[in-house]
């Protein structure tokens, strides 16, 4: 993707004459050859692409990065040489003309200059004074100046190379041992990072990626994202390395492909594991602080930070692998979220897990050589409460429970809310009449306008709300039906395991 432009070496300026000698001039003797100057190695430069126009692309979910590969790397061009100059006459004085004609005896500049008749005491004719001669003595102070600072420049250095002194300047209350307040970003990341794991799943066929995890309870469960480990979950392979370096294989315990969790277990869990105290995903607050913590493009124990940019953002995210979609009522951050965050922690500002990251919304499918999108601070997490919910009935029975209200959704209607399908499938399977919604009275062509406390504006924002409750929970329910309001109270059902 990179375009290469060739830069070209700035030519070493000439230097300045030095002092003419005092006495008399010696006999001239051949002036050496100027010693060749090395060609200087153009310098290869790479530049970025341009950045596309942002896109109406689909929110993603945060695919699992494979293993970085190293990259690669450049020789450094050699620094140019500068020519040896020539000497010309005694002792190199005056010095040879320029290759460019400078300004000669009776031509411009006040006449006189490079390349003027000596006299008989072998010095140049004296100019007249005038502006000329105001310049050469700027030119002279200028080249004094220049000397005294190199002279002690180097003087500096020698000094410093022997040990006698240094004109390093060090802060004198710098404290001995530093150390960072628990509660600053420093001091939670720190606390965290132990406890988050970089999960490396491949299926049997070779195929895999990186993602993240963090550990749940002191018996080896890690939470993490379905699609981190759904390459690995039939046959394949699954390791958890933790912040020290220590690898430890796990198992798939169960997968909620729907909710997009998945719980670990470690074969051969160590003692002392600490888990991350989780939040109240319904307390957050826009505009709070947050913590993201993974391994993007697969760089373990990344920390990164923001704010909650919205709560309750419906998200239907896909793996691009032709699998059903997942469906959230997210919690939205600005925090930077790179494919390999996928199952990590999201923080909040007292180091407690208030949702996984899971999804991102990206400006193009494009990036550096053809690869997936980076952050554009557009991340999306699973809400840690619903998140809990679905963990323990994983780590119970192994499948998740679903809540539901048995009506066939249209997902491509255009309409301003939720409209329940009329057609593709017998009538009693778009709404079940046994089930809470055909209890309660609703039809195919019905559109739910409002789910409990919260507005319904699409199928999946429909679905994302079901799913932040638990079966049993009863339920107000708006639908129009030929453009007239009707509210009912609806009791959620289950649904076992994913279709």
């Amino acid at each position: 993707m990179s375009t290469e432009n060739e830069g070209t070496a700035a030519p070493t300026p000439p230097a300045a004459p030095s002092t003419p000698p005092v006495a008399a001039p010696a006999p001239e003797a051949p002036a050496p050859a100027p010693a060749a100057a090395a060609p200087a190695a153009e310098p290869v430069t790479q530049q970025l692409p341009p950045t596309p126009a942002p896109g109406t692309e689909p929110t993603q979910q945060i695919p699992p990065t494979p293993a970085p590969a190293p990259a690669p790397a450049y020789a450094q061009a050699p620094a140019p040489q500068a020519p040896a100059p020539a000497a010309h006459g005694a002792a190199g004085w005056p010095p040879a003309p320029p290759a460019v004609p400078a300004y000669g005896s009776g031509g411009g500049h006040d006449g006189g200059g490079w390349g003027a008749p000596l006299t008989t005491d072998g010095f140049p004719p004296a100019k007249p004074k005038g502006r000329g001669g105001m310049i050469a003595a700027v030119l002279v102070a200028a080249l004094l100046a220049g000397g005294v600072g190199g002279g002690i420049g180097f003087w500096a250095a020698e000094r410093s190379e022997n040990g006698v002194g240094s004109t390093t300047v060090t802060a004198g209350n710098t404290p001995k041992d530093l150390k960072r307040e628990a509660g600053s970003i420093a001091g939670l990341a720190a606390g965290a990072l132990p406890s988050v794991v970089t999960i490396e799943a491949s299926a049997g066929d070779g195929e895999g990626g990186t993602g993240t995890g963090f550990v749940y309870d002191q018996q080896g469960h890690i939470l993490t994202n379905n699609h981190v480990v759904a390459s690995a979950a039939n046959g394949g392979k699954l390791s958890a390395t933790f912040s020290d370096g220590k690898k430890y294989e796990a198992e798939v315990v169960g997968r909620a492909q729907g909710y997009d969790v998945a719980v670990l277990k470690l074969k051969n869990p160590p003692s002392g594991l600490k888990p991350l105290p989780l939040g109240d995903s319904d307390k957050v607050a826009v505009g709070d602080s947050t913590i993201a913590i993974g391994a993007p493009f697969g760089l373990s124990n990344t920390v990164t930070t923001g704010i909650v940019s919205a709560k309750n953002r419906p998200v239907a995210s896909g793996d691009a692998s032709g699998g059903k979609n997942s469906y959230m009522s997210a919690l939205q951050t600005d925090a930077s979220i790179n494919p390999g965050n996928s199952g990590g922690p999201l923080l909040d500002g007292h180091g407690a897990v208030i949702g996984i990251n899971s999804a991102i919304q990206s400006a193009g499918n494009g990036g550096f050589g053809g690869g997936q999108a980076g952050s554009i601070g557009l991340g999306f997490a699973i809400p840690v409460n619903q998140a809990k919910n679905v963990a323990e009935s994983l780590i119970k029975t192994g499948k998740p429970v679903y809540p539901i209200i048995s009506v066939s959704v249209d997902l491509q209607s255009k309409t301003d809310g939720a409209k329940i399908s009329e057609q593709g499938a017998p009538a009693n399977d778009l709404v079940d009449p046994n089930g809470p919604a055909g209890k309660a009275g609703l039809k195919p062509g019905d559109i739910i306008t409002r789910f409990g406390d919260k507005p319904i504006d699409s199928g999946p924002t429909l679905i994302s709300e079901i799913w932040t409750h638990k079966p049993g929970d009863v339920v107000k329910l708006t639908y129009l039906r030929d453009g007239k309001p009707n509210t009912v109270d609806i009791t959620l059902g289950s649904r076992v395991g994913d279709k």
